[in-house]
């Protein structure tokens, strides 16, 4: 056992062991604990991790932090559990940011420090530093989590300050935060415009950047994660008449946008991205107004070709591809997944 080699039987079945099994074994003896440990394990457990029974959701309110499965057959959840916060907070004010490969990337809003926290393992890494990296400012900050080519896991952070564009880089590998440069336009860098969460996606964050007014400017910026280059490209041609709002999903790594348009009434579309294009999926009849407790975010994709969305209240909803019965779907708004996320049980570390 000293020398399992990558291939054999035994590292083949342990590869495909539920993430807290994964732990557990660890402990039967010294060359396993060395094994599932090993980069190459994570990386290969990982990958076979991202599948519809590995799913979570996990929710934060005012008293409890708890994650609960997805029952795809009945579009419901399982019995929840409780998580403890392994770190220091007041009262749950914690908000989900970005999430990826089992890792979420969260703010304590009182100290406005951002932490990397993989919550079925309990382990997080704090990315603050004394020299003022690692701090967010909601609704003036962006957050994109991703993995290189390397297969080191990044942040990117993007701070708005009084007019001062700061642009940085956390790298899991070492330890540490480095300025890049932001070439766009720069009106982009003003509060009048908001900054979606970055979607992580065949190598490349993309965020919505929507100006704050009815017939604004909104496009989505790209981040190619290797060159570390910026680029624009256009949104999906929607109506500018009232409020427009964009959900970027991926969906088996090919970026999707849930569009949405509209004041009083609501058109939702749904476009894929095709090179610097976007094609127009489906569409849905207007949504007359509906209450705000209702309104919702598109949160993740199953295999079984189901999309749900998940309310405030965390009520689940599900939109059948094939059948597309949109009565039962909501405009997109309000809930940003600040207090909830869906996230792959994996055993990806926030730190090396």
């Amino acid at each position: 056992m000293a020398d399992l080699p990558t291939h054999t039987i035994v590292f083949e079945i342990l590869t495909r062991l539920p993430a807290k099994d994964v732990g557990r074994s660890k402990s039967v003896c010294k060359q396993w604990y060395a094994l599932l440990s090993t980069q190459d394990f994570v990386k290969i457990h990982c990958s076979r991790s991202v599948v519809s029974s590995s799913q979570r959701v996990l929710l934060i309110d005012d008293l409890t932090c708890y994650v609960r499965p997805i029952i795809s057959n009945n579009n419901d959840y399982g019995p929840s559990s409780t998580v403890t916060f392994p770190f220091h907070h007041q009262n749950n004010d914690v908000s989900i940011l970005s999430h990826l490969n089992g890792l979420l990337c969260v703010c304590l809003n009182h100290t406005y420090e951002l932490l990397l926290w993989n919550p079925t393992t309990t382990a997080f890494k704090r990315l603050s530093t004394p020299d003022s990296h690692g701090f967010y400012i909601n609704n003036l900050d962006a957050i994109g989590l991703y993995v290189d080519a390397d297969d080191d896991y990044k942040v990117l952070h993007i701070k708005r300050r009084s007019g001062v564009l700061g642009v940085y880089v956390y790298s899991r590998e070492v330890d540490s935060w480095r300025n890049i440069p932001f070439i766009t336009r720069q009106e982009y860098l003003s509060p009048h415009f908001n900054w979606s969460a970055g979607t992580f996606c065949g190598g490349t964050l993309y965020f919505t950047v929507c100006e704050c007014w009815i017939g604004g400017t909104n496009v989505v910026i790209c981040f190619d994660v290797n060159s570390e280059q910026f680029k624009e490209i256009s949104f999906p041609p929607v109506p500018s008449n009232g409020m427009v709002q964009g959900v970027l999903v991926n969906v088996k790594n090919v970026l999707h946008m849930f569009a949405s348009t509209g004041m009083f009434e609501m058109t939702i579309d749904l476009w894929t991205l095709q090179g610097d294009y976007w094609i127009k999926v489906l569409s849905c009849p207007p949504i007359p107004p509906i209450s705000l407790s209702l309104w919702c975010d598109i949160t993740h994709y199953v295999t079984n070709g189901n999309w749900f969305v998940m309310t405030k209240l965390g009520k689940l909803f599900t939109i059948k591809m094939d059948m597309k019965p949109f009565e039962c779907f909501y405009p997109v708004s309000w809930f940003r997944g600040f207090k909830g996320a869906v996230f792959v049980q994996t055993i990806v570390s926030p730190s090396i």
